[in-house]
C-alpha cells in the first residue's frame, strides 16, 4: 500500500501542478493599481477623502492647516501599497503606519469617521470589483489597527 501511495505522489509530481486560473494562457494576476487603471483613480480617492476630512469636526483638528502635504503622502502611500510606483518608500522610507500615527489620538470614533470617508471616496472614484472589495478590506483592517486610544480607559490619558 505504501508503494502505491509513493507511486501516486511521484506520478502527480511529474505531471506538474493542476491547471489553475494563474497557469491558463493569457491570465496574469493583477495588482489593485493595475485593476483600477493606475494613478488617476488613486488621486480621485485621495481628493474625495480630503474633501470630506476638511469638513469633519473629529478628524480635521488632527491635520495641519494646509492639507496638501498629508494629501501627497496618502497619495504616494496608496500608489505604492496597491502596486504602483514606490515613490513613497524612496522619499519617506518604510511606512511604519502605527508609529507615524501614534501622536494622534485615534479612538473608535475617529477610526469610524476616517473609514466612512475613505470608503465613500472609493465609491466616489468609481472603483469597481474586485478592486473595490479588496480596498474596502484593507481600509477596514488598517484603520482598526491604528486605533491607539480607548474610550474612557487609562490609555486615553497616556
Amino acid at each position: 500500500m505504501r508503494a502505491r501511495l509513493c507511486s501516486r505522489l511521484h506520478n502527480a509530481a511529474e505531471a506538474g501542478p493542476k491547471t489553475t486560473r494563474e497557469s491558463k494562457v493569457g491570465y496574469t494576476p493583477q495588482s489593485i493599481y493595475e485593476l483600477i487603471g493606475g494613478e488617476a483613480p488613486v488621486a480621485a480617492i485621495v481628493d474625495a477623502f480630503y474633501d470630506a476630512v476638511a469638513d469633519d469636526p473629529i478628524l480635521r483638528p488632527m491635520y495641519p492647516e494646509s492639507l496638501e502635504a498629508p494629501k501627497r503622502r496618502l497619495y504616494l502611500f496608496l500608489l505604492q501599497f496597491f502596486g504602483g510606483p514606490r515613490t513613497y518608500l524612496e522619499e519617506r522610507g518604510h511606512p511604519r503606519l502605527r508609529m507615524r500615527h501614534f501622536p494622534f489620538a485615534i479612538d473608535q470614533q475617529a477610526r469610524d469617521h476616517w473609514l466612512q470617508h475613505m470608503l465613500n471616496a472609493v465609491d466616489q472614484a468609481g472603483i469597481s470589483e474586485p478592486a473595490r472589495s479588496r480596498m474596502y478590506e484593507y481600509f477596514e483592517r488598517s484603520s482598526a489597527f491604528l486605533i491607539n486610544r480607548g474610550g474612557d480607559d487609562a490609555s486615553a490619558q497616556n
